[in-house]
């Protein structure tokens, strides 16, 4: 069975989690094995997120990451090593087809997910598309986008929710979007962490990682969620990005626990 049915058919939930960036290799293989440790425990399908370009940074001085060529090196590793899928986002065509050739699923971030080229051309990786959906979004419009990777057809698309913008500086997630989403016939995910983000509070983003296990029970018992999305990190608060948002990596064992309870 190929990874995109396993996706569908889970009966827990999977999970995609990791550092927001790819900071030192050291810190990047101390996380996934513990990610790793702890999602085999619980039989819990786990799949390793970390961009190697975060190019959408609050402040000119926030740093973006190793960049293409370094950041694939080091996810080729921990895929290698530790014998677990990879998730990684892109913003623009070129490089496309050299993360294909490292990653499991692309990842369009929020704020491209109605860039057409960009779409199109991770589809026609025929890998598994992960489209979050943008601030800007209601639930219905993600069949557009989800229309423009299948339209090279690949229809391995997932669709992630990653909170609505809600005034300035806020996001809410309307649960009713789950929902919506479901009656595209693609896996749904819910992005704890971003969803609790606070955007752009001057030159960097704020957050409220203590209602992470809240919020991810609650898409859970939905039954419209396939799979969680956690940024974690072992210190968030030396963090390169999201520091204030991310899960410390201590406090993900609990949530897991908690949200294995519903089931």
């Amino acid at each position: 069975m190929n990874l995109y049915k396993k996706l569908q058919q889970t009966e827990k939930f999977f999970l995609i989690a990791g550092p927001c960036v790819i900071e030192n290799e050291d810190l990047m293989l101390e996380t996934v094995e513990a990610l790793k440790n702890e999602t085999t425990k619980r039989g819990i399908r786990f799949i390793f997120k970390s961009s190697f370009k975060k190019a959408n940074r609050s402040s000119i001085d926030s740093p973006t990451g190793p960049g293409l060529v370094k950041g694939l090196k080091i996810l080729e590793k921990i895929k290698s090593e530790f014998d677990t899928q990879i998730i990684t986002d892109v913003h623009k065509i070129d490089g496309i087809k050299k993360v294909a050739e490292v990653a499991d699923i692309i990842q369009i971030p929020a704020f491209l997910s109605r860039q057409t080229d960009l779409l199109v051309n991770a589809g026609e990786t025929n890998k598994i598309v992960n489209i979050k959906k943008g601030q800007f979004m209601a639930p219905e419009d993600m069949k557009y986008a989800a229309e423009k990777v299948s339209s090279t057809g690949n229809k391995k698309i997932i669709l992630t929710e990653r909170g609505t913008c809600f005034g300035y500086h806020n996001l809410v997630v309307d649960f009713r979007g789950f929902s919506v989403m479901s009656e595209l016939n693609f896996p749904i995910v819910y992005d704890v962490t971003h969803s609790l983000q606070q955007p752009s509070i001057g030159r960097t983003s704020g957050g409220s990682p203590e209602y992470a296990t809240m919020m991810a029970r609650a898409a859970l018992a939905t039954k419209k969620v396939k799979g969680l999305f956690i940024e974690t990190h072992p210190n968030p608060s030396q963090a390169f990005s999201d520091a204030k948002s991310m899960l410390p990596l201590s406090k993900l064992a609990d949530l897991l626990d908690s949200c294995l309870n519903l089931y």
